[in-house]
């Protein structure tokens, strides 16, 4: 099994680890340009949890929530990326512009995002909460983003 699943794949592997009576932590996003905050929230993720899986927005679906400048990195590129980092064990690259569909094939027990977001208004809280999962925010790098990074290189 290569670590970017496809969506059959992530079912089975959902499916196997419970069977084991292990704990699948998910997160999501763009992860467009690396940096430190995204390594950060990705470490906690994992902690908390014995398989993280990063839910990874398509090309397609970064260009509808970001604008038509982005993604910097194509999705072959950004999955590669994450799946060298310690902390992640598996991606799943997904077109839709919510991690819906993602989340009900992995069925996580704990779903990861910034405290920069609310349970409350997330799409995933009643995906994850209608199969006994747990939603839960944590905090964030101040001051580290795609976005201020772009920025920065866009100043000079």
């Amino acid at each position: 099994m290569s670590k970017v699943l496809a969506l059959d794949e992530l079912r089975q592997l959902s499916e196997k680890l419970k069977q084991e009576g292990k704990k699948l932590v998910t997160t999501n996003g763009c992860f467009d340009i690396l940096h430190v905050g995204h390594a950060r929230i990705l470490a906690e993720a994992r902690k908390l949890g014995d398989v993280l899986v990063v839910g990874l927005n398509s090309d397609d679906s970064v260009k509808r929530l970001k604008g038509e400048s982005r993604p910097i990195n194509n999705q072959a590129d950004r999955a590669e990326m994450l799946t060298h980092l310690r902390s992640v064990d598996y991606v799943y690259i997904f077109s839709e512009d919510t991690p819906v569909e993602f989340l009900q094939a992995a069925r996580p027990m704990i779903h990861v995002k910034g405290a920069d977001y609310t349970k409350e208004k997330l799409a995933e809280t009643p995906v994850v909460e209608a199969f006994g999962g747990e939603v839960r925010l944590l905090s964030l790098v101040p001051a580290k983003s795609t976005t201020s990074v772009v920025e920065k290189i866009k100043q000079g």
